[in-house]
């Protein structure tokens, strides 16, 4: 189990390279936080991992993996609503709800490319003891 200072300096990197638009190593940084999560935060990162991997499929053309990886971040993250670990997952959820929103509205074979100018932001606060 990791203290809560080693928590903060990965959710800050994770947020930074989710924010470059490196989803994919952002998840990296995250799945060694929910390897070694304690049970009550566990959901949490698995929730965060799953929307940075439903990004990078969105990211690399990939909608079906993408839309599957979308429902699955909102059922792990919901229960941590509103804020959870200085993250402001009420304001996360709706940025990944309006990024996803043209996916998630397109036909199968007619979905639109990603939109780097719509990707959400994954914002760290101020951190409490969560």
């Amino acid at each position: 189990m990791n203290d809560a200072r080693t928590i903060e300096a990965a959710l800050r990197r994770a947020a930074e390279l989710f924010n470059g638009g490196e989803y994919h190593e952002a998840h990296e940084v995250l799945d060694e936080q929910w390897d070694a999560a304690a049970q009550h935060d566990s959901d949490f990162f698995k929730g965060l991992i799953q929307a940075c991997i439903a990004l990078h499929h969105y990211q690399l053309g990939n909608p079906d993996g993408a839309r599957k990886l979308y429902s699955g971040h909102r059922q792990y993250l919901g229960p941590y609503l509103p804020a959870h670990r200085g993250v402001d997952l009420t304001r996360f959820l709706a940025a990944m709800q309006a990024s996803f929103a043209p996916l998630l509205r397109a036909r199968p074979g007619s979905e639109p490319p990603f939109d780097a100018g719509r990707a959400p932001r994954l914002e760290i606060g101020e951190i409490a003891a969560d």
